[in-house]
């Protein structure tokens, strides 16, 4: 059986986030990372662009087989977590094989979430979370005349986009009231509706898919309301589930909830095993309650302060909490949601809306501090808005120049509190 002393599982930002993390700290002690993929580390952030061939998939490689073989890392790909066996300090996996560890994390991501449509067992469909279903549906979406997508979260509208400049006909079917339900407020999802409308897109929001069935197109979506789409090609994005199946019923003693529970350094209920990413609960920044919030910047947050916390640096720093960050292009205009979109008890709400020339801007404060931001086609860093509302930056002395300019203004503050 394999030996190391530090196993991480999962390949994507919060695990090499962790693994830079470690090396910082102990250049020379055992390093492993397996992962269930196929490929070198990529982002999901990046499958969009691979999917309209703007990207290609052999480019989109956050490290090489050098970095690993210069930092003295492992990296092992196809391995597949079955169980971990934390009496034993033993990750099994699929194939079998067994690794012993002194200290273990879990990166292992999330996976879509498929909905339990009767007869979707018994149609092709496409989903989007690996690189290999990017490339995939890149190919697809090119012979595609008559689509149809489930969901209108990020994921699938930014298929949904790739397919209409395509030239298919595009039906999106969403069943909340909304586009970006959750991600936008209600004035921003219309102003995307529009633009997919304007592009020839057909929106049915509020809608049920209840039936799935083959037909002489491809698949016939049957709704709620009895009426019927088919398509030849269909991407369901129902969102995702975090991958933990490893942990159901082998008595690993690790606490899950809706994703693993880890504490404030990431650390799972369980001694010398930590989790990060899209498959970790942690605690909130707005709320005292755990959240899962699948995010880019929460996973290289959490990733390097669980690799910190596993090789013991004593610079490590508490998780603040998550909080939420996207950002979305579409048809040439942008939008950007980062923190609360809801007031709390005392806060306040600015917003401006300019329709005709297509700008929509939106801000959340409580006592001068910034809680949420959120915009169309307005210009601001998402990233310097996300540090300032984890610094709780007052506002006070700039609000009115900020709220004019918060592309600017946000930038000179951060560079005060960089220095």
């Amino acid at each position: 059986m394999e030996q190391t002393r530090y196993l991480i599982v999962g390949s994507s930002h919060a695990a090499l986030e962790a693994l830079t993390a470690i090396r910082m700290h102990d250049a020379d002690g055992t390093l492993l990372l397996r992962t269930r993929d196929s490929h070198l580390p990529y982002s999901p952030t990046v499958l969009p662009y691979v999917v309209s061939g703007r990207s290609p998939a052999d480019t989109v490689f956050l490290r090489d087989e050098a970095f690993f073989a210069d930092q003295h890392i492992g990296y092992q790909t196809g391995a597949e977590l079955k169980a971990l066996h934390t009496q034993r300090n033993v990750a099994e996996f699929a194939d079998g094989s067994e690794v012993g560890y002194e200290k273990i994390l879990l990166a292992t991501g999330a996976a879509p979430a498929i909905p339990p449509i009767a007869g979707i067992d018994e149609v092709d469909y496409h989903v989007l979370r690996t690189l290999d279903d990017a490339t995939r549906l890149n190919g697809a979406i090119r012979q595609s005349q008559q689509a149809v997508v489930l969901g209108a979260g990020l994921v699938g509208l930014h298929a949904a986009e790739n397919l209409v400049k395509a030239g298919a006909n595009v039906t999106i079917v969403e069943m909340a009231k909304q586009l970006t339900d959750g991600y936008f407020d209600p004035v921003a999802a219309a102003m995307i509706e529009q633009a997919f409308t304007d592009n020839g897109a057909k929106i049915l929001t509020g809608s049920r898919a209840v039936g799935l069935a083959p037909c002489p197109l491809g698949v016939r979506m049957t709704l709620e309301n009895g009426s019927t789409l088919d398509a030849d090609l269909l991407l369901i994005a129902t969102g995702v589930r975090p991958n933990i199946a490893y942990l159901q019923g082998n008595g690993s003693g690790v606490a899950c909830d809706r994703g693993i529970l880890v504490d404030d350094s990431m650390q799972t209920s369980v001694a010398n095993v930590w989790a990060a990413g899209d498959c970790a609960q942690a605690k909130g920044f707005f709320v005292e309650d755990k959240v899962m919030n699948a995010i880019l910047p929460d996973a290289t947050v959490q990733g390097r302060i669980a690799g910190m916390a596993m090789a013991g640096d004593a610079g490590l720093k508490k998780y603040p909490g998550g909080v939420p960050l996207n950002t979305y292009h579409f048809f040439g205009r942008h939008a950007i949601s980062v923190g609360s979109s809801k007031p709390p008890e005392g806060g306040e709400v600015v917003a401006r809306f300019d329709e005709a020339g297509g700008r929509y801007l939106k801000a959340v404060f409580k006592d001068d501090r910034l809680l949420g931001i959120f915009g169309v086609n307005e210009f601001f860093d998402a990233g310097v808005m996300w540090q300032l509302i984890l610094r709780r930056v007052d506002l006070s002395a700039v609000r009115e120049r900020f709220l004019a300019n918060p592309m600017g203004v946000g930038r000179e503050l951060m560079s005060k509190l960089w220095r």
